[in-house]
């Protein structure tokens, strides 16, 4: 290893400034996203020092035995290209072991994750702008309502391990606001909204049809505070034809994309219902 250079989990304080990195670089992390993500796996984030100092992070999320989520691939500026940050992602790589890993990359890495074993899945595509989803067609409720038991299980058909305690976290945290529709007392939907540095995003967004995801995209900006609306994101896998038809048809236009990639057999998820990622950061 390069002299003065080491490789440790990162303290919550040293968190922080990998959010403010991700910020950086355009990423638009939500308001309690720094405490959230890191209580998902405290010991699931990576940081290289050089001499002391933050050079590079990365995230390597456990969710039980058999997948894991890599993200917060960062490298400061003025150490890209000197070895620090392949160094991380290889520590990275290592602490998640056999599990299938999963990560949202920039198209432009495509080629170097594939170098590591990852494979392409699908694009997924940031949508944003000054939505107009009008008013909610179909009733909904709060979804903290629902029986937390029936939230777990629903998140299972589109995430491909258990989060008991990051699902908890993101349904309650400070300003997120969760919806979901009921039909014929089963659950049709389920989507939730945050405050970010800048405007709100959407995610995850779960529904049974186009309408369940029409009328829950418009509940939810429906209850942002006039005052603090701005702009909306929502985080589309290409694949799903009718997700890009809501976000485009609401006069959201694409932002940016990611590559959606596995090393090892890409997990059975519904895609076909998935409407928006719940993150990028941690799947």
């Amino acid at each position: 290893m390069t002299a003065g250079f080491s490789i440790q989990v990162m303290s919550r304080a040293q968190f922080d400034l990998a959010v403010d990195w991700a910020a950086a670089e355009g990423w638009n992390p939500g308001l309690s996203d720094a405490g959230i993500f890191h209580a998902a796996d405290p010991g699931g984030f990576l940081v290289g020092l050089q001499d002391g100092d933050p050079v590079a992070c990365i995230s390597v999320v456990r969710y039980g035995h058999r997948y894991g989520f890599l993200g917060f691939y960062i490298a400061a500026p003025a150490w890209r290209g000197k070895g620090r940050g392949i160094a991380v992602w290889q520590a990275g790589l290592q602490h998640l072991g056999e599990r299938v890993v999963g990560l949202d990359g920039v198209l432009a890495q495509q080629d170097n994750y594939r170098k590591s074993g990852f494979t392409l899945a699908h694009r997924n595509i940031r949508y944003g702008g000054l939505p107009d989803f009008g008013k909610a067609a179909l009733p909904l409720v709060d979804a903290r309502s629902i029986g937390f038991d029936r939230l777990l299980e629903y998140d299972r058909r589109f995430f491909p391990a258990p989060r008991d305690g990051f699902l908890s976290a993101w349904l309650t945290a400070p300003g997120h606001h969760a919806l979901a529709c009921l039909q014929d007392g089963e659950l049709a939907g389920l989507g939730v909204i945050r405050p970010c540095r800048s405007g709100h995003k959407i995610g995850p967004l779960y529904a049974a049809t186009p309408a369940v995801a029409s009328a829950l995209l418009a509940g939810l900006c429906d209850g942002i505070a006039i005052e603090n609306r701005g702009q909306v994101w929502l985080d589309v896998p290409e694949t799903n034809a009718d997700a890009v038809k809501l976000a485009e048809s609401a006069g959201l236009k694409p932002d940016f994309e990611t590559a959606r990639m596995y090393k090892g057999p890409a997990p059975v998820i519904d895609l076909a219902r998935l409407y928006g990622i719940t993150t990028f950061e941690l799947g």
